[in-house]
């Protein structure tokens, strides 16, 4: 097991003024953040965004690479819609993501990560072997950029992740985990999903949630704590895999609220480093 501790991190979007969101993760009191990142960002926005994470010395640590075109978060359209494997929309989006690692390169983030969408199960499945087509391009360019590409899990099951960076084959991969899309998926529990996949695990979502409860909608996410990720089992788990990196905090709700449930998620998590 390792003996480092953990970092914190919250995850914030680069506006375009990037102090701001920056600002906030120091507000709160932590020492990292990923960034989403919006379609196409510039080089230029990208070093603001530096600029402004020297200053208050916060490290990023991926960029979240959004996706142009559109995505819709549910069971019925998502399969369509999502991520790298809707054919209408592949190759626009290998262009965002290999744009996303030059920018990340540009201005010293290690990593990008992204959902790659609904993923089929079946390896010969021509939309698995079309996505599989573009991530093997996002991979290369990635490498070429020397930055990682980091998968963030929800829309696919474990054994189909794991299967995916195999056949990849590159050394730059990795796992973004987010304990509670596994659930709002109706995937898999992370406790169990780390058993499959945890050596490539190399961020985490701190986030939490419930299974779906019917057919055509996600699970609902909750503040963290009160679904059913279980973190002070998860994060050993963790640990023992080899894990060192941060643990960064997601709410998916904005105002008050979410300042308050960052906080206690703080709380809950920093006995846990």
């Amino acid at each position: 097991m390792s003996n480092d501790k953990l970092k914190l991190g919250v995850m914030v979007y680069a506006t375009q003024d990037p102090a701001e969101p920056i600002n906030r993760v120091r507000e709160v009191g932590v020492p990292s953040c990923q960034i989403g990142w919006p379609p196409f960002g510039t080089v230029e926005h990208g070093q603001r965004v530096r600029a402004a994470a020297d200053t208050a010395g916060v490290e990023i640590t991926t960029l979240w690479a959004g996706l142009p075109g559109r995505a819709v978060w549910n069971f019925a359209q998502g399969p369509i819609t999502i991520g790298l494997v809707p054919p209408d929309w592949r190759q626009i989006r290998v262009e965002a993501l290999e744009a996303a690692a030059r920018v990340a390169a540009e201005i010293g983030v290690p990593s990008i990560t992204t959902h790659v969408g609904f993923l089929p199960e079946y390896p010969h499945d021509p939309l698995f072997l079309g996505a599989l087509e573009g991530l093997r391009q996002v991979a290369a360019t990635c490498q070429g950029c020397g930055v990682e590409f980091w998968f963030e899990t929800g829309q696919e099951t474990p054994i189909t992740l794991l299967r995916t960076i195999q056949m990849i084959g590159t050394e730059n991969l990795g796992i973004n985990l987010d304990p509670a899309n596994l659930l709002l998926y109706g995937k898999s529990n992370a406790c169990d999903a780390v058993d499959v996949f945890g050596e490539w695990v190399r961020g985490v979502h701190a986030k939490d949630g419930e299974y779906p409860t019917d057919g055509d909608n996600l699970g609902e996410e909750k503040p963290l704590g009160q679904g059913r990720v279980n973190f002070p089992v998860l994060v050993p788990k963790l640990k023992a895999q080899g894990f060192h990196g941060a643990l960064t905090i997601e709410r998916e709700i904005s105002g008050p609220q979410q300042v308050a449930d960052i906080k206690a998620a703080i709380e809950l998590l920093t006995p846990l480093l």
